[in-house]
């Protein structure tokens, strides 16, 4: 088990991870292109891969640009591992060693994933896009989560 940075290298399998979930599946694969995951990667902000005997398994992407969580992603097979916590937890404290802006992140209302971020102390704010529920995180409200 190996939790590291994502590289560009990476993005076919983060492609494999995000096109195998069961929540949240994109409509269409193509709506999210391998471009658009370098971009987040290398030039608005960083992501990070969680591999098992070499498989990536899970990855998350935050967007300095937006203050956005763009991805946060587990392959099903190993869900309930710890891993999603993981890779959120390396995320938000990168961030927030970049910034002291509060982070926001979108998700289907109704889902495992808004449960995850209700425990891990996210505050619901509204909605976001097409009826996903936004969530919100501050500087302030992870420093004291990370004490």
């Amino acid at each position: 088990m190996k939790l590291r940075e994502a590289s560009v290298e990476d993005i076919p399998q983060i492609q494999v991870v995000r096109n195998a979930v069961k929540e949240n599946p994109l409509s269409d694969p193509n709506l999210v292109t391998d471009q658009d995951c370098e971009d987040f990667m290398t030039k608005r902000g960083k992501g990070w891969v969680y591999e098992i005997d070499g498989k990536i398994v899970g990855f998350s992407i935050v967007d300095l640009v937006d203050n956005n969580i763009w991805a946060l992603f587990v392959d099903p097979n190993y869900d309930k591992q710890g891993i999603g916590k993981q890779l959120h937890d390396i995320m938000l404290n990168w961030y927030f060693d970049q910034t002291e802006h509060t982070v926001w992140l979108g998700t289907a209302p109704g889902t495992r994933a808004e449960a995850f971020y209700r425990r891990a102390g996210w505050n619901e704010v509204g909605t976001h896009s097409q009826g996903e529920i936004k969530f919100e995180m501050t500087f302030e409200k992870w420093e004291t989560a990370e004490l």
